[in-house]
């Protein structure tokens, strides 16, 4: 696969010489074969640095003394490329990047489904003898745990697979719930899923995107695709602001 995360910062801030303090939402954008992941906390604590430090004689100084800071130093720590952007205010959104896609647990079969497995359980995906060729779906209730705190992670899972053959919708929502006490990171759980509907489906075309909740001001957002045409463009754009799921 190929893919990226998005992290949006909802607490990023810093002061101006004059100490006049700027605030706003910082979001950074960078390639999932980075040889390696920052990991939240720390990238919180980073941030909160920079709360009381003067950086620029302007708020435009500042912040562009701020994201260049930043870029640099999460550009050399993951060693690959990070884009970014500091949004200040109110700006208009662009385009839903999953428009069309039809949420699992509104479907009639989902009251009526038993839930018995709270770790990943690839044994209950089923082939649809229905929907052939192609869905687009989504779930509210993926959750997973911290592999680190042990606290859990809520979030939103966007799934577009074309092929053959494709998951049976009622075992695709059993398989997402299956989820909810592993101990993982974000990244992790993004590709576990992508790599289980890859190996049983063999799909001509795969979108996996878990968008979660913020937790500690930072939310998470990665997504694996078998090809950059299935990129979610807005989500993939750092000076873009993309409508928030009900999980972010």
């Amino acid at each position: 696969f190929i893919g990226f995360d998005t992290w949006h910062a909802y607490e990023a801030g810093f002061l101006t010489q004059q100490g006049l303090p700027v605030s706003g939402l910082l979001k950074m954008v960078y390639p999932s074969n980075s040889p390696f992941l920052v990991e939240s906390k720390s990238l919180k604590l980073y941030l909160n640095s920079f709360n009381h430090e003067a950086l620029g004689d302007s708020r435009t100084n500042a912040i562009h003394a701020f994201l260049a800071k930043v870029e640099h130093d999460l550009s050399a720590l993951l060693q690959t490329k990070v884009a970014l952007h500091f949004f200040e205010q109110e700006t208009a959104e662009t385009p839903f990047d999953f428009e069309g896609f039809s949420r699992l647990e509104d479907a009639p079969f989902a009251e009526n489904l038993q839930f018995t497995c709270n770790k990943e359980a690839p044994e209950v995906l089923q082939t649809s003898t229905e929907n052939k060729g192609e869905i687009k779906v989504y779930s509210d209730l993926l959750r997973s745990n911290c592999k680190i705190t042990n606290q859990p992670d809520w979030g939103s899972i966007f799934i577009h697979l074309k092929g053959n053959k494709t998951p049976d919708p009622a075992s695709l929502l059993r398989y997402i719930v299956s989820f909810r006490n592993e101990n993982h990171f974000h990244e992790e759980v993004c590709e576990m899923m992508y790599k289980r509907l890859n190996d049983y489906y063999a799909p001509s075309e795969l979108m996996v995107a878990c968008l979660y909740t913020r937790r500690g001001g930072i939310d998470i957002c990665p997504v694996r695709c078998s090809s950059a045409t299935l990129y979610p463009r807005g989500l993939n754009n750092a000076r873009s602001l993309t409508p928030k799921t009900l999980r972010q």
